[in-house]
Formats: C-alpha cells, structure tokens, sequence
C-alpha cells in the first residue's frame, strides 16, 4: 500500500515554493472523511472577531464582537427578559447600579430570544451577607436552552452534595474543582454548550458542556445524560432546536452582570462544516469545491487555467475535466518538445509547477497522464529537481 505520504522524491523544490505557497499540491489531499486537503487554501477563512476585555471587581469586561448582550448593565437591556411563568410579562427582576438581581419570590426570567449551540459568558455574586448552608446559601441557576443547569451557589466556604456544587451540571456531574473567590466578590462562568441531538426518537449525539469559573476549567466536554435534575436521575430525551436561557429564583438575592452569548455553529451531524464529516457530507463538499475550481478555471488560460483543471481532480474525478485536464497537458508536452533551451529555461517556474502536479496525483493515484513521466525527465535532465 502506498504510504500517504509526499515521498522525498517529490519534495517542493525552493525555487517554486512561493509560488505554490497557495497550498494547491501541498498537503495530504481530501479523502472519504475530510473534505479538504491539509494546509488547503480553498478551506474557508475563520471570520474575524474582535475580542472583547476582561471585567475586573469593579468594573465589568466588553464582549466580543460578534456576542450578542444579553445585560450590559443598563436598564435598556432588562428587555431582553421575560418572566419565565407568564411570558411574555415583564420580569419582577431590577436592573440597579449595572447589576440584574433576583427579587425572592419574583420566580425564575428567560431570554425572549432562543439559542441552541453556544458560547455564553455570565458573572454573578452571591449576597455579601449569606445566610443558611448547603444549597440556602446564593442559590440560583444558569439553564441552558432553559433545560440544563449550571449550579449557582455560594461554595467558597459552604459544603454541599457535590453534583449540586457551583459549577455542577447540576444532577449530572460536579466540577473538577472549587475556583469561587470570596463571598460577595464577582464570579465568571465561561460557557461552551452543546445539545443533545436526535434523529427522531434516535440519540445520534448525548450534547455536552465545558465549564470554566474564573478561568479554571471545572467540567470537561461532559455529556449531558438527558440534562439533569432534581433528585430524580435524569434520562436521555428529545431535546428541542432552540430554547431560552433561563436565571433561577432560588429565594435569594443573587446578582448577575456581563451576560453575553455567541451562537456556535452547526456540528457535521446536523449538516455543519467540521474538519471531519460524514463520507456523504464529504463527497458533497468536495464535489462543490471543484465546481468552484472548474468556474475559476474557465476564466483562465494556458498554465493557469491546467494547474486549476488539476487541482479540481485532487476533490472529484469528474470526466469532462479530466478530458479537458488531459488534453492541455498533451498540448503543454508538445510545447516544451519544440521548445529551444534558452525559451525552456526562461519558462521553468512553469515547467516544474505542472510537473509538480502531475506527480502529486499520480503520488496520490488522483487521476494519470501520459505524458506525467516525459515532463519529469526533462525536468531531471535539466536537474531543475535539485
């Protein structure tokens, strides 16, 4: 079996390496379950994000750009909000002194819009003066898609059940550690959420959660098992697409400032664009890609035009551009036969890009020419290959 692997042989010689620098014939190429081939230009470019500054004590961070704020300390944004009984009613809930606080008894709010996937940010801080133990003591709640909860509750020096400590996929599993500062003092939950997904009544992936509290890593990837609960253990379920991100009234005052929420995008088994998808997912992608490469390639000419022919064949062997492919390299063989020495010489960036190529598919049994061997040996003549 062939090893997938550039050989030495073919190794990128120093004098085209800027010109390939585009990573057409670079990497290993696209195969049943990576759509794209490593190191590959055509892969799309991550979006730029401008990122946001970090909140102290006194003074709460910005979000990123791209987040959308959910309660930047302002009144305005206690209208993102809703009373989770009776929406769409107003929340009982204050926005004071760039704080949201719980009023006891009020009961629990949600977001008005809904989310799924995402990255959320929330800060709180239990009551400087806490009474009570165990889960009496700044209790409330973080519930994700308004069905998950991260536990809310005032650890620093207060035991309690563990899979119900702050931190906790409440129910389901305890943080790896304790990382609250003191009592009163401004804690920051950092979020990534992933929900459970099915395929009718079929589990096809459980979600799962990581959690950092004050930049401490407290629950790792781990996978939701239904969502968790209240001394019932929680069982997988049909999760919905979208839900609202809800803040628990647990009969305590707890403060809450800089909630923001950056939607994630989909995972490859809802049809999203990961580095490794599903081999139907990937022959759809790589089959788009060379369409792209074949459009581009009809708006070129000459070598530009072969060398786009033929990296369109590193993603699908479709047969008109292989014909097309197979026909210019025949024309490009005979060019370089009749062509003198000093005319040769004056196009040998060219030269060895194509024969670059050629050997890169046929290294990687992507397509064959007949004429691949007869423009390596003029190439190894010259001792352009050195």
């Amino acid at each position: 079996m062939k090893s997938h692997r550039i050989a030495s042989a073919l190794a990128l010689p120093l004098v085209i390496a800027p010109a390939l620098a585009d990573g057409a014939f670079y990497g290993d190429p696209p195969d049943a379950t990576h759509p794209w081939a490593i190191h590959d230009m055509n892969r799309p470019q991550p979006p730029r994000v401008e990122p946001g500054t970090f909140s102290d004590q006194n003074t709460p961070g910005t979000p990123p750009s791209d987040a959308i704020v959910l309660f930047d300390g302002s009144s305005q944004s206690l209208s993102n909000w809703q009373a989770d009984k009776n929406p769409p009613e107003a929340t009982q809930w204050i926005a004071k002194d760039g704080v949201l606080q719980c009023v006891p008894g009020s009961g629990m709010i949600r977001t008005k819009e809904e989310f799924s996937d995402c990255q959320l940010h929330v800060e709180w801080a239990s009551p400087l003066e806490s009474e009570g133990n165990s889960q009496g003591r700044g209790n409330s709640g973080v519930f994700l898609m308004g069905e998950v909860e991260i536990q809310v509750l005032n650890n620093y020096d207060n035991p309690t059940y563990a899979d119900g400590f702050a931190g906790s996929v409440y129910g389901v599993n305890p943080p790896m550690a304790n990382a609250l500062r003191k009592t009163g003092e401004w804690q920051a939950y950092d979020i990534v959420f992933r929900r459970p997904v099915y395929e009718g009544d079929q589990l096809v992936d459980p979600g799962h959660l990581t959690v950092f509290c004050n930049g401490v890593l407290l629950q790792d990837g781990t996978p939701l098992e239904g969502g968790g609960g209240h001394r019932a253990r929680s069982h997988d379920r049909p999760f919905p697409e979208t839900g609202p991100l809800k803040l628990q009234d647990h009969g305590n005052p707890v403060r809450f400032r800089n909630i923001w929420i950056r939607p994630l995008p989909k995972r490859a088994i809802e049809g999203g664009d990961t580095s490794v998808m599903t081999p139907e997912a990937t022959a759809a992608k790589r089959s788009e890609i060379a369409q792209e490469i074949r459009s581009k390639a009809a708006t070129k000419e000459g070598k530009d035009k072969l060398l786009l022919l033929l990296e369109s064949l590193t993603y699908e062997r479709d047969p008109e551009a292989l014909k097309e492919a197979s026909t210019m390299v025949a024309k490009f063989a005979d060019h370089l036969k009749a062509m003198s020495e000093d005319k040769l010489e004056g196009i040998k960036g060219d030269v060895l890009q194509v024969n670059h190529a050629l050997q890169y598919l046929t290294h990687f049994e992507l397509a064959e020419f007949k004429q691949t061997d007869e423009i390596l040996q003029l190439v190894k003549k010259r001792e352009w290959d050195k």
